[in-house]
């Protein structure tokens, strides 16, 4: 039953924290013993966000209780990273690790947070013997062209005869000028081309018929290369069925991405247990892909998400966290492929989620939603903000806010109240100089 004063009962019910959220053992305990650690943000340019998820995800690697952290990247740019991390890289830095990420945005993974993370799990890898270093990787599809690279460019060094049929089938894009997702899924919605669909699924058969023959090399180092490739190619087929449906099915797209990215981690899930069968990821992605969209307006709209996902295959095996703020700044573009600019988050509506927390003077704190109070108040449904890469105040109603009921989307709560925007590592003078307040005169 609802609480007749939902202020008083979240006041009541929710765990203050002065300092770093990692500080907070019952917090740690709360989050500790299950196989997928879902860690969200409300936006991709918070700078709290992305430092308090990194710290949590350090203690839990620091007690054993992760083993691989995998975020909402492409699966190449990302084992760029795994590949520094665990030593078996040319690269000489985090910075240069991270160059990677070139596709927009640039900053939602090269930024001074995530380099920060890389550099102290490098140096925890370090000293620690190979079956214990922790691993990084990628969930993500849009990486068609370099995932296809990938596969050949693995090919070329185990079987170069397989590799030369890997570009036979992969050839298949050059009459659409290309790997490009986006003008390839607009060629097949325009043109009614015939697609590549039968080509990529079958580099995937072949490839995965050859796995055994290619790894019977001593080593987790040659597995996890096969592993590298497998995925790869599962990235092709699933990039190449996403852009297909880009065009034609805005819900289709969206819940074939979010399957491919809970079936990645299932696959890692796997991929890990054979050295350590009770392996653990963290998962850093959007709160819109982590809590769980039956809880949301998504749900009416026919799609789902990755929180759904893994609370139906996993059960109380998955922890989902969301992290929520009220007002400050946020990195974030005007328009998608546009620069980042550092720009002032307005305060949150007041029937919102974040307004609540905010009314109830809660500027830092946690909530654990299977707490009665807590859920008596957090699963009426309110408002809920989401910033992605682009954040537009003009229309922030409809552009930034949907319908939740917040203690049944997410197992724990995160609340910081006024946040930063993250730095990125391709900072500029107009990031800088920031935003002038809405008040500044129009006509200067």
């Amino acid at each position: 039953m609802v609480t007749r004063d939902p202020v008083a009962s979240l006041r009541a019910h929710a765990r203050t924290c002065a300092g770093p959220f990692a500080d907070d053992a019952d917090l740690l305990d709360r989050l500790a013993g299950h196989r997928l650690v879902l860690l969200g943000e409300g936006s991709h340019g918070t700078h709290e966000f992305y430092a308090e998820r990194a710290a949590l995800t350090r203690r839990l690697i620091e007690a054993g209780r992760v083993q691989a952290v995998a975020i909402e990247g492409d699966w190449p740019d990302a084992y760029r990273v795994n590949r520094y991390v665990l030593g078996h890289s040319l690269d000489q830095g985090p910075e240069e690790a991270l160059r990677g990420f070139q596709r927009f945005p640039t900053w939602m993974w090269r930024n001074a947070d995530v380099l920060e993370f890389v550099e102290w799990l490098r140096e925890h890898n370090r000293r620690r013997p190979p079956a214990e270093r922790v691993r990084f990787y990628g969930l993500d599809l849009y990486s068609l062209g370099a995932s296809i690279d990938a596969v050949i460019g693995y090919l070329e060094t185990v079987d170069p005869a397989e590799a030369a049929r890997a570009r036979v089938r992969y050839g298949c894009f050059d009459r659409f000028g290309g790997p490009e997702g986006q003008a390839y899924g607009y060629a097949l919605a325009s043109q009614r081309a015939i697609p590549c669909e039968d080509e990529v699924v079958a580099q995937l058969v072949a490839l995965r018929a050859r796995t055994a023959e290619y790894i019977r090399r001593d080593g987790m180092d040659a597995f996890d290369e096969a592993f590298f490739a497998e995925q790869n190619a599962v990235v092709v087929r699933d990039a190449e069925e996403y852009y297909q449906q880009m065009y034609r099915a805005d819900v289709s797209s969206w819940n074939l991405r979010d399957r491919h990215m809970a079936n990645t981690a299932d696959a890692l899930l796997e991929h890990l247990g054979h050295a350590q069968p009770r392996a653990a990821v963290a998962v850093w992605e959007h709160n819109s892909h982590v809590g769980d969209a039956r809880a949301t307006g998504m749900s009416a709209h026919g799609e789902l998400n990755v929180g759904q996902l893994v609370r139906q295959r996993y059960g109380a095996a998955t922890v989902l966290v969301g992290f929520t703020t009220y007002a400050g700044e946020v990195s974030a573009a005007r328009d998608w492929g546009a620069r980042v600019e550092r720009r002032t988050v307005r305060p949150a509506r007041f029937d919102s989620h974040e307004a609540l927390f905010h009314v109830a003077g809660l500027d830092r704190c946690w909530v654990d939603c299977r707490d009665a109070g807590v859920h008596s108040v957090l699963a009426t449904e309110r408002l809920e903000r989401a910033i992605g890469v682009i954040y537009r105040p003009e229309t922030e109603r409809q552009s930034h806010y949907f319908p939740a009921r917040l203690a049944d989307q997410f197992d724990v709560v995160i609340h910081i109240d006024e946040t930063n925007a993250v730095r990125p590592l391709d900072v500029t003078e107009h990031w800088l100089r920031g935003e002038p307040p809405e008040t500044y005169p129009s006509g200067l």
